[in-house]
């Protein structure tokens, strides 16, 4: 006996501390680069100089008129883009994950893209399709609140169709198939049957959409105009405007809230769905589209309706407006100037210079995401026994989610505030060029997480037992199970980090210096700069920052199999 345990020793140690180290690493990356800023821009906004706490600046800003104004445009903004999005998402879900279709995987991936596209771009694009003298000028819908609600359909919309796709072209049809069979009608067999399964997926979809339209940044500055604010704008201009911190510490913790109850919505309608999902039927295979067939046809009317209307037609506005020139024809002119700084040198750097600076920034905070990312989800996806452990499990999960809700303007300027000495360690992280890459690594981790976790939950646990009776070592299950199926979703997740990394703007807007400036914030100084060259060099710009996000999407979804597809697509 004490040689069998001395055999075993070896293996029970390194895979505790492996796990310990698992753990470890995400809890202190998220602990010193999210946790400690927040925790120091709010207390800088409570504490008084003398170090006790002083509630007078809660009670002035929860007693103002303007800050519950705010809060019903962002609530209002919020709800209008959710409806929207699970409206307009559900008939393109049914469409491309229940029929086949020739260019069906073209048209997921087209119907991703938006969801990766930098805001600013978005932003110019609506603004270059709803101003004066634009396509849709005629509507009036500049600087509203119709503007901003429809460009956050546009972001969200394949939030709504990868989720609740995910879990359509997985349900059991023979269910409904009998309720058919005893009579009932198309449309109450989908009522009575396929919806209440559905039910769940929705409501995740709708509770994540919630949260990003809560928190929109870039659209709401480009699209909202002056006098359109949000909770989130607000908070931007009181801490960099006005320097502000007691207010913007308030408007934050209001934030917070909001967010912590809409991941908490969007966590029991995961659960819920995961124990749905347990009940799958894996040879379900979706049926040839049919003009003949009513929900086929409506669905593809739909379809064409959200990517033709809603997708396309403000990006291709924006491509062709690239190409008006300062004098009214048409040509490569505003191309041409992003090797300039601009008229009146409006830029400390070339538009190209920015885009090397944004590639370079991009990869750093990809590498960094993954290997945090990666780390969670692969202690998420563990399913302890203990109630403890679970619950703890749980709340990592929460923890890392969070990022998404919370102002990334609050986060940038707590790096500000915190991270000249970090740990104690003899680096000032605010000079030292990785201030950009690891706060926007912060905001990718969720969805690096959301990507490769549903993939390793996957995971028939019995494997892993079976490959433990046979004698293999833990760091060996990992190795020969986990990882080979982890990296069908890779490809995947590595494209998401990097795409949003690209397009991230509200921290970065924040943080990056004007010798050091990314591709979106040059772009929204552009549109701040009067004259027509400036405002021609911003739509090419953007032009060239979407390309570049749509190309990076379209390798990342040909690079993940077919089995990623569904489980990331049913996980933001």
């Amino acid at each position: 006996m004490g040689g069998l345990r001395h055999r075993k020793a070896p293996r029970i140690a390194p895979a505790a501390a492996g796990w310990a180290v698992a753990v470890a690493v995400p809890l202190l990356f998220l602990g010193v680069f999210f946790v400690w800023p927040l925790v120091a821009i709010v207390g800088r906004g409570f504490v008084a100089e003398g170090g006790g706490i002083d509630l007078t600046g809660l009670r002035g800003v929860l007693g103002s008129t303007r800050t519950w104004r705010l809060v019903g445009v962002t609530l209002g903004q919020a709800t209008a883009g959710s409806v929207g999005s699970v409206v307009l998402g559900m008939p393109v879900a049914y469409l491309l994950y229940r029929t086949r279709f020739p260019g069906r995987a073209v048209l997921r991936g087209v119907v991703t893209v938006p969801f990766v596209l930098p805001t600013v771009v978005v932003g110019v694009a609506f603004k270059a399709l709803f101003q004066e003298g634009g396509l849709l000028g005629f509507a009036r819908l500049e600087e509203t609140f119709a503007a901003v609600v429809v460009a956050l359909v546009f972001f969200n919309v394949s939030v709504v169709v990868r989720t609740v796709g995910g879990l359509w072209e997985r349900l059991d049809p023979r269910a409904e198939q009998a309720a058919r069979a005893l009579g009932a009608s198309p449309a109450r067999a989908f009522r009575t049957v396929t919806l209440p399964a559905l039910t769940p997926a929705i409501a995740s979809a709708a509770a994540v959409v919630f949260l990003f339209c809560s928190t929109a940044f870039g659209v709401v500055m480009v699209l909202g105009g002056a006098g359109y604010n949000t909770v989130e704008t607000e908070i931007y201009r009181r801490t960099t405007q006005f320097l502000d911190l007691r207010t913007a510490a308030v408007l934050s913790i209001l934030q917070l809230v909001v967010v912590t109850a809409a991941l908490w919505v969007a966590g029991r309608a995961r659960a819920r769905r995961e124990r749905a999902l347990h009940l799958e039927h894996e040879d379900v295979a979706a049926h040839r589209w049919s003009p003949r067939s009513l929900p086929d046809a409506a669905a593809a009317l739909a379809t064409v309706v959200v990517v033709g209307g809603l997708i396309v037609l403000p990006l291709a506005v924006l491509v062709a407006r690239s190409f008006r020139t300062a004098d009214g024809t048409w040509g490569l002119d505003n191309y041409v100037a992003l090797g300039t700084t601009g008229g009146r040198n409006a830029l400390v750097v070339t538009v190209w210079e920015a885009l090397a600076t944004s590639l370079r920034t991009a990869l750093i905070a990809t590498a960094i995401a993954i290997v945090v990312g990666g780390l969670v989800a692969l202690v998420v996806s563990r399913r302890p026994r203990a109630r403890a452990a679970r619950r703890a499990v749980g709340a990592l999960d929460a923890v890392v989610m969070l990022p998404l809700g919370v102002s990334a303007v609050t986060v940038g300027f707590g790096f500000l505030v915190t991270l000249d000495r970090p740990l104690g360690l003899n680096v000032d992280l605010r000079t030292s060029g990785l201030l950009v890459p690891i706060a926007q690594a912060v905001v990718a981790t969720p969805l690096v997480v959301r990507t490769v976790l549903p993939v390793l939950r996957a995971i028939d646990p019995r494997l892993r037992d079976a490959a433990g009776v046979l004698g293999a070592a833990p760091g060996r299950v990992l190795r020969d199970i986990d990882l080979p199926i982890a990296l069908r979703s890779l490809g995947l997740a590595v494209g998401f980090a990097f795409a949003v990394s690209l397009g991230e703007f509200g921290a970065t807007a924040f943080l990056a210096r004007p010798d050091a400036a990314t591709l979106p914030v040059v772009i929204f100084r552009l549109i701040g700069r009067p004259g027509a060259q400036n405002y021609g060099m911003a739509l090419a710009a953007s032009v060239v920052l979407a390309v570049l996000t749509a190309v990076v999407m379209m390798v990342a979804e040909q690079l993940r199999g077919d089995r990623a597809s569904g489980a990331a697509g049913g996980e933001f």
